[in-house]
């Protein structure tokens, strides 16, 4: 099963994740914020995470590892 790792203090908040993921299972952590004030992504639903990576290759900030 795959999974995607978010460092969420790492994130800065950019959405571009977001925008890439096929499952649209990326989604912002609007109810709480990283130490650098940012709301930090992460994955809503890990088993429907098919492992792209597409999030990982935009990422800026390197805050995300996808395991296979």
């Amino acid at each position: 099963m795959a999974r995607a790792i978010f460092d969420e203090e790492r994130c800065k908040g950019c959405r571009l994740c977001t925008t890439v993921c096929p499952g649209k299972i990326v989604e912002m952590k609007t109810d709480r914020l990283n130490g650098k004030g940012f709301h930090p992504a992460g994955v809503t639903d890990m088993e429907k995470c098919i492992g792209c990576a597409f999030c990982a290759a935009i990422c800026p900030d390197c805050a995300i590892v996808v395991e296979k």
